[in-house]
Protein backbone atom coordinates (compact mmCIF):
# COMPACT_ATOMS: atom_id res chain seq x y z
CA UNK A 1 0.00 0.00 0.00
CA UNK A 2 1.09 3.75 -0.76
CA UNK A 3 0.37 6.43 1.37
CA UNK A 4 1.05 10.13 0.92
CA UNK A 5 1.64 12.71 3.36
CA UNK A 6 2.48 16.39 3.10
CA UNK A 7 5.49 17.35 4.83
CA UNK A 8 6.27 20.84 4.03
CA UNK A 9 5.19 23.86 1.84
CA UNK A 10 7.07 26.86 0.53
CA UNK A 11 6.45 28.62 -2.11
CA UNK A 12 7.57 26.99 -5.01
CA UNK A 13 7.60 23.46 -4.31
CA UNK A 14 5.45 20.58 -1.66
CA UNK A 15 7.73 17.91 -0.24
CA UNK A 16 5.37 15.26 -0.06
CA UNK A 17 6.68 11.42 1.86
CA UNK A 18 5.36 8.26 0.09
CA UNK A 19 5.41 4.51 1.92
CA UNK A 20 6.41 2.09 -0.44
CA UNK A 21 5.61 -1.49 1.07
CA UNK A 22 5.58 -3.04 3.31
CA UNK A 23 2.93 -5.26 1.23
CA UNK A 24 4.26 -3.65 -1.90
CA UNK A 25 5.49 -5.17 -5.38
CA UNK A 26 8.26 -3.63 -6.14
CA UNK A 27 9.90 -4.18 -2.62
CA UNK A 28 10.94 -7.48 -3.47
CA UNK A 29 9.65 -9.04 0.14
CA UNK A 30 8.14 -7.83 3.50
CA UNK A 31 10.27 -4.16 3.00
CA UNK A 32 8.88 -0.76 3.41
CA UNK A 33 10.72 2.44 2.07
CA UNK A 34 10.07 5.94 3.38
CA UNK A 35 10.23 8.12 0.25
CA UNK A 36 10.60 11.93 0.43
CA UNK A 37 9.98 14.10 -2.89
CA UNK A 38 10.39 17.41 -4.31
CA UNK A 39 8.31 16.56 -7.42
CA UNK A 40 9.38 13.41 -8.63
CA UNK A 41 12.94 13.75 -7.17
CA UNK A 42 13.59 12.09 -4.36
CA UNK A 43 14.98 13.87 -1.38
CA UNK A 44 15.05 11.32 1.15
CA UNK A 45 15.17 7.61 1.65
CA UNK A 46 14.25 5.75 5.00
CA UNK A 47 14.53 1.69 4.40
CA UNK A 48 12.42 0.24 7.33
CA UNK A 49 13.38 -3.82 7.94
CA UNK A 50 12.06 -6.02 10.56
CA UNK A 51 8.43 -7.57 8.99
CA UNK A 52 9.89 -10.14 8.67
CA UNK A 53 11.63 -11.13 11.62
CA UNK A 54 12.08 -14.60 12.59
CA UNK A 55 14.14 -15.06 16.24
CA UNK A 56 16.44 -16.99 13.77
CA UNK A 57 19.88 -16.68 16.18
CA UNK A 58 18.15 -17.05 19.53
CA UNK A 59 16.65 -20.49 18.04
CA UNK A 60 19.81 -21.20 16.88
CA UNK A 61 21.50 -20.73 20.57
CA UNK A 62 18.45 -23.20 21.60
CA UNK A 63 19.21 -26.51 19.47
CA UNK A 64 21.83 -28.80 18.98
CA UNK A 65 24.61 -27.58 16.28
CA UNK A 66 23.73 -29.50 13.42
CA UNK A 67 19.74 -29.00 14.40
CA UNK A 68 20.86 -25.57 12.75
CA UNK A 69 21.34 -26.65 9.66
CA UNK A 70 18.13 -26.07 8.13
CA UNK A 71 17.20 -23.65 9.33
CA UNK A 72 20.12 -21.81 7.66
CA UNK A 73 18.36 -22.81 4.52
CA UNK A 74 15.53 -20.15 5.40
CA UNK A 75 18.27 -17.31 5.70
CA UNK A 76 18.47 -16.49 1.77
CA UNK A 77 15.80 -19.02 0.72
CA UNK A 78 17.45 -18.29 -3.06
CA UNK A 79 20.74 -19.66 -1.81
CA UNK A 80 20.12 -22.09 0.84
CA UNK A 81 23.45 -24.32 -0.01
CA UNK A 82 25.60 -20.52 0.22
CA UNK A 83 24.23 -20.60 3.79
CA UNK A 84 24.58 -24.18 4.30
CA UNK A 85 28.38 -23.65 2.96
CA UNK A 86 29.57 -21.03 5.27
CA UNK A 87 27.45 -22.27 8.76
CA UNK A 88 29.50 -25.53 7.74
CA UNK A 89 32.84 -23.72 7.33
CA UNK A 90 32.00 -22.09 10.73
CA UNK A 91 31.69 -25.11 12.83
CA UNK A 92 34.52 -27.29 10.68
CA UNK A 93 36.52 -24.26 12.22
CA UNK A 94 35.93 -24.79 15.63
CA UNK A 95 35.71 -28.74 15.77
CA UNK A 96 38.96 -28.93 13.68
CA UNK A 97 36.81 -31.26 11.10
CA UNK A 98 38.79 -31.67 7.89
CA UNK A 99 36.74 -32.00 4.70
CA UNK A 100 37.45 -35.22 2.59
CA UNK A 101 38.94 -34.20 -1.41
CA UNK A 102 35.95 -35.50 -2.59
CA UNK A 103 33.58 -33.54 -0.47
CA UNK A 104 35.32 -29.79 -1.22
CA UNK A 105 34.84 -30.62 -5.17
CA UNK A 106 30.78 -31.18 -4.78
CA UNK A 107 30.60 -28.06 -2.64
CA UNK A 108 32.08 -25.34 -4.73
CA UNK A 109 29.82 -27.51 -7.77
CA UNK A 110 26.93 -26.92 -5.43
CA UNK A 111 27.81 -23.30 -4.44
CA UNK A 112 28.75 -22.41 -7.98
CA UNK A 113 25.31 -23.32 -9.43
CA UNK A 114 23.46 -21.47 -6.82
CA UNK A 115 25.34 -18.50 -7.97
CA UNK A 116 23.96 -19.20 -11.37
CA UNK A 117 20.41 -19.63 -9.85
CA UNK A 118 20.61 -16.45 -7.83
CA UNK A 119 22.14 -14.20 -10.56
CA UNK A 120 20.12 -15.11 -13.63
CA UNK A 121 16.98 -14.68 -11.26
CA UNK A 122 17.96 -11.28 -9.96
CA UNK A 123 18.77 -10.33 -13.31
CA UNK A 124 15.15 -11.16 -14.86
CA UNK A 125 13.37 -9.35 -11.64
CA UNK A 126 15.48 -6.27 -11.83
CA UNK A 127 14.63 -5.71 -15.77
CA UNK A 128 11.09 -6.62 -15.00
CA UNK A 129 11.04 -3.59 -12.37
CA UNK A 130 11.87 -1.67 -15.45
CA UNK A 131 8.54 -2.04 -16.23
CA UNK A 132 9.31 -2.98 -19.77
CA UNK A 133 10.73 -6.61 -19.83
CA UNK A 134 8.85 -9.77 -19.15
CA UNK A 135 10.30 -11.92 -21.57
CA UNK A 136 13.93 -11.95 -19.51
CA UNK A 137 12.39 -12.98 -16.68
CA UNK A 138 10.78 -15.94 -18.11
CA UNK A 139 14.18 -16.92 -20.37
CA UNK A 140 15.74 -16.77 -16.53
CA UNK A 141 13.02 -18.83 -15.13
CA UNK A 142 12.95 -21.37 -17.72
CA UNK A 143 17.47 -22.04 -17.00
CA UNK A 144 16.48 -21.61 -13.12
CA UNK A 145 14.28 -24.33 -13.54
CA UNK A 146 16.92 -26.70 -14.71
CA UNK A 147 19.27 -26.53 -11.61
CA UNK A 148 16.24 -26.88 -9.21
CA UNK A 149 15.38 -30.23 -10.88
CA UNK A 150 18.98 -30.60 -10.70
CA UNK A 151 19.03 -29.66 -6.78
CA UNK A 152 16.12 -31.58 -5.92
CA UNK A 153 17.39 -34.59 -7.46
CA UNK A 154 20.94 -34.48 -5.65
CA UNK A 155 19.66 -33.31 -2.16
CA UNK A 156 15.46 -33.87 -2.03
CA UNK A 157 14.53 -30.40 -2.16
CA UNK A 158 14.55 -27.81 -4.70
CA UNK A 159 14.93 -24.65 -2.29
CA UNK A 160 15.71 -25.72 1.12
CA UNK A 161 18.33 -28.34 0.51
CA UNK A 162 20.14 -29.04 4.03
CA UNK A 163 22.89 -30.81 2.04
CA UNK A 164 25.60 -30.10 4.02
CA UNK A 165 27.00 -31.31 6.61
CA UNK A 166 29.81 -31.08 9.23
CA UNK A 167 32.76 -32.41 7.68
CA UNK A 168 31.10 -33.17 4.22
CA UNK A 169 28.10 -33.23 2.25
CA UNK A 170 24.90 -35.35 3.16
CA UNK A 171 24.96 -37.29 -0.01
CA UNK A 172 27.24 -38.06 -3.40
CA UNK A 173 27.11 -37.19 -6.63
CA UNK A 174 26.03 -39.95 -9.06
CA UNK A 175 27.95 -40.20 -12.52
CA UNK A 176 24.36 -39.44 -13.95
CA UNK A 177 23.85 -35.92 -11.93
CA UNK A 178 27.58 -35.23 -12.92
CA UNK A 179 26.87 -36.05 -16.26
CA UNK A 180 23.64 -33.93 -16.05
CA UNK A 181 25.28 -31.02 -14.40
CA UNK A 182 28.06 -31.17 -17.30
CA UNK A 183 25.08 -30.76 -19.76
CA UNK A 184 23.72 -27.78 -17.91
CA UNK A 185 27.06 -26.22 -17.81
CA UNK A 186 27.88 -26.96 -21.79
CA UNK A 187 24.69 -25.84 -23.03
CA UNK A 188 24.69 -21.95 -20.85
CA UNK A 189 26.72 -20.28 -22.74
CA UNK A 190 24.62 -20.52 -25.59
CA UNK A 191 21.87 -19.12 -23.42
CA UNK A 192 23.59 -15.99 -21.84
CA UNK A 193 24.52 -15.23 -25.49
CA UNK A 194 20.78 -15.16 -26.08
CA UNK A 195 20.31 -13.20 -23.30
CA UNK A 196 23.26 -10.59 -23.48
CA UNK A 197 22.10 -10.08 -27.11
CA UNK A 198 18.59 -9.24 -26.23
CA UNK A 199 19.66 -6.68 -23.24
CA UNK A 200 23.34 -5.44 -22.75
CA UNK A 201 22.44 -2.95 -26.04
CA UNK A 202 18.60 -2.62 -25.38
CA UNK A 203 17.86 1.18 -26.10
CA UNK A 204 15.21 1.30 -23.21
CA UNK A 205 17.79 -0.92 -20.45
CA UNK A 206 20.49 1.53 -21.12
CA UNK A 207 18.66 4.63 -20.98
CA UNK A 208 17.05 3.59 -17.95
CA UNK A 209 20.08 2.02 -15.90
CA UNK A 210 23.36 3.90 -17.07
CA UNK A 211 24.22 6.80 -14.80
CA UNK A 212 21.57 5.66 -12.18
CA UNK A 213 21.81 4.89 -8.84
CA UNK A 214 25.77 5.50 -8.97
CA UNK A 215 27.67 4.20 -5.91
CA UNK A 216 31.22 5.13 -5.85
CA UNK A 217 33.93 2.37 -4.80
CA UNK A 218 34.99 4.51 -1.46
CA UNK A 219 31.34 5.17 -0.49
CA UNK A 220 30.85 1.40 -0.51
CA UNK A 221 34.29 0.09 1.08
CA UNK A 222 33.45 2.62 3.67
CA UNK A 223 29.71 0.71 4.32
CA UNK A 224 31.13 -2.32 4.50
CA UNK A 225 29.34 -3.41 1.26
CA UNK A 226 30.30 -6.92 -0.70
CA UNK A 227 29.56 -9.33 -3.56
CA UNK A 228 28.45 -7.92 -6.77
CA UNK A 229 27.33 -4.23 -5.56
CA UNK A 230 30.71 -3.54 -4.19
CA UNK A 231 32.46 -5.16 -7.34
CA UNK A 232 30.45 -2.98 -10.20
CA UNK A 233 31.89 -0.24 -7.83
CA UNK A 234 35.15 -1.05 -9.08
CA UNK A 235 36.66 -2.37 -6.32
CA UNK A 236 38.53 -6.00 -6.53
CA UNK A 237 37.34 -7.90 -3.63
CA UNK A 238 35.86 -11.13 -3.46
CA UNK A 239 36.32 -13.49 -0.55
CA UNK A 240 37.21 -16.44 -3.02
CA UNK A 241 40.05 -15.01 -3.86
CA UNK A 242 40.70 -13.09 -0.56
CA UNK A 243 40.25 -16.39 1.63
CA UNK A 244 41.02 -19.50 -0.71
CA UNK A 245 38.36 -20.74 1.38
CA UNK A 246 37.58 -24.81 0.63
CA UNK A 247 39.61 -25.51 -2.31
CA UNK A 248 38.72 -22.21 -4.35
CA UNK A 249 42.35 -21.35 -4.93
CA UNK A 250 42.74 -24.08 -7.21
CA UNK A 251 40.49 -23.13 -9.57
CA UNK A 252 41.51 -20.15 -12.67
CA UNK A 253 39.14 -17.66 -12.76
CA UNK A 254 38.46 -13.58 -12.77
CA UNK A 255 36.54 -11.25 -10.70
CA UNK A 256 34.83 -9.28 -12.99
CA UNK A 257 34.39 -5.26 -12.37
CA UNK A 258 32.15 -2.42 -13.10
CA UNK A 259 33.61 1.07 -13.96
CA UNK A 260 30.61 3.72 -12.59
CA UNK A 261 29.04 1.54 -10.00
CA UNK A 262 25.39 2.53 -11.54
CA UNK A 263 22.76 0.22 -12.21
CA UNK A 264 23.76 -0.97 -15.18
CA UNK A 265 27.23 -1.92 -14.25
CA UNK A 266 25.73 -4.12 -11.15
CA UNK A 267 23.42 -5.73 -13.63
CA UNK A 268 26.30 -6.50 -16.15
CA UNK A 269 29.02 -7.30 -13.36
CA UNK A 270 26.17 -10.48 -12.72
CA UNK A 271 26.23 -11.27 -15.97
CA UNK A 272 30.19 -11.67 -15.93
CA UNK A 273 29.77 -13.29 -12.88
CA UNK A 274 28.07 -16.26 -14.22
CA UNK A 275 30.30 -16.68 -16.81
CA UNK A 276 33.24 -16.86 -14.52
CA UNK A 277 30.66 -19.71 -12.54
CA UNK A 278 30.73 -21.67 -15.41
CA UNK A 279 34.40 -21.60 -16.12
CA UNK A 280 34.97 -22.53 -12.03
CA UNK A 281 31.84 -25.40 -13.19
CA UNK A 282 34.36 -27.19 -16.08
CA UNK A 283 37.39 -27.04 -13.83
CA UNK A 284 35.84 -29.16 -10.69
CA UNK A 285 33.54 -31.23 -13.13
CA UNK A 286 37.17 -32.44 -14.66
CA UNK A 287 39.32 -32.90 -12.02
CA UNK A 288 36.95 -34.48 -8.75
CA UNK A 289 38.33 -37.13 -7.58
CA UNK A 290 36.93 -40.38 -6.02
CA UNK A 291 36.78 -40.80 -2.82
CA UNK A 292 35.10 -40.40 0.85
CA UNK A 293 31.89 -37.46 1.21
CA UNK A 294 32.19 -36.71 4.43
CA UNK A 295 35.23 -37.44 7.43
CA UNK A 296 34.92 -40.43 9.43
CA UNK A 297 35.45 -38.24 13.07
CA UNK A 298 32.12 -36.36 11.67
CA UNK A 299 30.25 -40.05 11.15
CA UNK A 300 28.97 -39.83 14.71
CA UNK A 301 27.42 -36.87 14.73
CA UNK A 302 25.10 -37.85 12.12
CA UNK A 303 23.75 -40.46 14.34
CA UNK A 304 24.06 -38.69 17.88
CA UNK A 305 24.04 -35.16 17.02
CA UNK A 306 23.18 -34.21 20.33
CA UNK A 307 26.21 -35.57 21.25
CA UNK A 308 28.25 -33.43 19.65
CA UNK A 309 30.17 -30.69 21.76
CA UNK A 310 32.71 -28.81 20.06
CA UNK A 311 36.00 -27.61 22.32
CA UNK A 312 35.16 -23.95 24.20
CA UNK A 313 36.19 -21.28 21.47
CA UNK A 314 34.39 -19.11 18.83
CA UNK A 315 34.96 -19.32 15.26
CA UNK A 316 34.27 -17.13 12.01
CA UNK A 317 33.62 -18.52 8.51
CA UNK A 318 32.39 -16.99 5.93
CA UNK A 319 32.02 -17.45 1.85
CA UNK A 320 31.53 -15.53 -1.07
CA UNK A 321 27.24 -15.94 -1.34
CA UNK A 322 25.91 -14.47 -4.60
CA UNK A 323 24.62 -11.35 -2.64
CA UNK A 324 28.30 -10.41 -0.60
CA UNK A 325 30.11 -11.99 2.44
CA UNK A 326 27.78 -14.19 4.36
CA UNK A 327 29.35 -14.91 7.73
CA UNK A 328 28.67 -17.23 11.09
CA UNK A 329 29.99 -15.83 13.96
CA UNK A 330 29.64 -18.78 16.90
CA UNK A 331 30.90 -19.22 20.35
CA UNK A 332 31.09 -22.77 22.07
CA UNK A 333 31.12 -22.89 26.10
CA UNK A 334 31.26 -26.68 25.37
CA UNK A 335 27.84 -27.65 25.50
CA UNK A 336 25.60 -29.09 22.80
CA UNK A 337 24.23 -25.76 22.05
CA UNK A 338 26.09 -22.66 21.02
CA UNK A 339 26.70 -20.17 23.89
CA UNK A 340 26.19 -17.34 20.79
CA UNK A 341 25.07 -17.39 17.33
CA UNK A 342 25.55 -14.64 15.15
CA UNK A 343 25.04 -14.21 11.10
CA UNK A 344 26.51 -11.25 8.89
CA UNK A 345 24.17 -11.08 6.70
CA UNK A 346 25.14 -9.33 3.08
CA UNK A 347 21.55 -8.21 2.43
CA UNK A 348 21.69 -5.83 5.39
CA UNK A 349 24.67 -4.40 5.01
CA UNK A 350 24.03 -3.52 1.08
CA UNK A 351 20.64 -2.42 1.94
CA UNK A 352 22.13 0.89 4.30
CA UNK A 353 23.56 2.76 1.14
CA UNK A 354 20.23 2.47 -0.78
CA UNK A 355 19.79 6.22 0.69
CA UNK A 356 22.82 7.36 -1.01
CA UNK A 357 22.26 5.76 -4.40
CA UNK A 358 18.31 7.20 -4.60
CA UNK A 359 19.27 11.12 -3.75
CA UNK A 360 18.71 13.36 -6.76
CA UNK A 361 17.13 10.66 -8.67
CA UNK A 362 13.34 10.18 -9.75
CA UNK A 363 10.86 8.04 -7.90
CA UNK A 364 10.83 5.55 -10.62
CA UNK A 365 14.50 4.90 -10.88
CA UNK A 366 14.05 3.82 -6.79
CA UNK A 367 12.81 0.88 -7.85
CA UNK A 368 15.65 -0.40 -10.40
CA UNK A 369 18.06 1.18 -7.90
CA UNK A 370 16.50 -1.70 -4.98
CA UNK A 371 16.00 -3.71 -7.21
CA UNK A 372 19.73 -3.88 -8.17
CA UNK A 373 21.41 -4.44 -4.65
CA UNK A 374 19.42 -7.63 -4.44
CA UNK A 375 17.85 -8.16 -1.47
CA UNK A 376 16.54 -11.20 -0.08
CA UNK A 377 14.07 -10.15 3.36
CA UNK A 378 14.96 -14.15 5.12
CA UNK A 379 18.61 -13.05 6.15
CA UNK A 380 17.60 -8.91 6.21
CA UNK A 381 15.23 -9.39 8.96
CA UNK A 382 16.40 -12.75 10.56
Amino acid sequence: METTEVLKNTDATQILEINFGPQHPSTHGVFRMTVQLDGEKICGLKPVFGYLHRNHEQIAENLPYAAIMPYTDRLDYVNALANNFGYALTIEKLAGFEVPERAEYIRVIMAELARIVNHITVIGFMLNDLGAFFTPLLYAFRERERILDLFEEITGSRLMNNYFRFGGVKRDLTNENLAAIQKIVSKFPAFLKEFEALLTKNEILCMRCQNIGILSGETATNAGITGPVLRASGVNYDIRKVDGYSIYNRFDFKIPLGEKGDVYDRFYVRVLEIRESLKILEQALTKIPQGEIINKKSLPLLKMPRNFKPPVGEAYGRVESPKGELGFYVVSDGTPQPWRYHVRAPSLINLTVLEEMCLGQKIADAIIILGSIDIVLGETDR
